[in-house]
């Protein structure tokens, strides 16, 4: 298991620092074939253990390692935070020459956020930009692109134990033109990804049953991923729930279409002690 250093430093009377140090590279779980098919862009069509996605993972301890760091301040009802990452993409970001295997790029992140009061509810606001330090001119169809990403959202009781939340994700490509020229015909993807998420929780039975939908809606890649979910607290150590994994997707090629096949339902039994 991969080890993970945290430290939470106030540096000064007005700002308070986090650092997380990750001395191997710890990537994101992805699909790749093996159980769940996906879209390859190489053979242009979904794929699955006819065309296993191989990874080329940074394993080297202390040399692929991960540096995370977060400056925040409290003002009134308010959080204000910087944010700074150096490590690789957490999802392969490009594959190498040969097509063979895919890839993690280096990837430098900085961010800000702020988070507090709004109206009744909570509002958030976020904003990245993610370097991606292998290919900074965009010149290099065979890893990701850098991207400036934005997030904003809001969440607000609209009535007794009755919670809904919104946001608006965004993220723009950096070197579009530069893309474009470097990417194989037909196989280009939008400059722009919009994404809207609507979050719905209501509390029953004394707060013993909580029911919960998310809904992912994305305007240009016209796709949608639903995520019903109702839990039931049978007693403090036990609880139940079912749900379901819900795709829609008008294109096989976009980030939930391509699973558009791939509905499930789920049932979990949960014990705690």
């Amino acid at each position: 298991m991969t080890g993970v250093q945290t430290c939470a430093l106030p540096i000064c009377k007005w700002a308070n620092l986090d650092i997380v140090y990750t001395p191997q590279f710890d990537s994101d779980r992805f699909i790749n074939g093996e159980r769940i098919s996906y879209w390859n862009s190489n053979l242009g069509r979904l794929a699955g253990q006819d065309a296993i996605q191989h990874t080329d993972k940074p394993s080297r301890w202390f040399r692929d390692d991960e540096i995370a760091v977060r400056l925040y301040k409290n003002i009134n009802s308010y959080e204000l935070a910087l944010y700074g990452y150096r490590g690789y993409w957490k999802s392969p970001g490009g594959q190498n020459a040969a097509a063979t295997q895919a890839i993690f790029p280096d990837l430098n992140v900085y961010g800000a956020s702020v988070r507090g009061d709004v109206g009744k509810g909570i509002g958030n606001m976020e904003f990245g930009y993610y370097e991606s330090d292998d290919d900074r001119s965009g010149k290099n169809g065979n890893i990701n692109n850098s991207e400036l990403r934005f997030l904003a959202g809001y969440v607000q009781e609209i009535g007794k134990d009755f919670t809904a939340g919104l946001q608006y994700y965004v993220e723009y490509m950096t070197d579009y033109s530069q893309y474009k020229d470097s990417s194989p015909s037909g196989l280009t993807r939008d400059r722009d990804r919009h994404l809207v998420t609507v979050r719905l929780t209501k509390l029953l039975i004394n707060q013993n049953l909580r029911c919960s939908l998310f809904t992912y809606f994305s305007p240009s890649d016209k796709d949608v991923y639903m995520r019903p979910n109702v839990n039931y607290k049978v007693s403090d150590n036990l609880a139940v729930e079912a749900g379901a994994n819900i795709f829609f997707g008008d294109y096989p090629s976009t980030f939930f279409g391509q699973f558009r096949n791939d509905t499930n339902l789920y049932t979990a039994l949960r014990y705690s002690f």
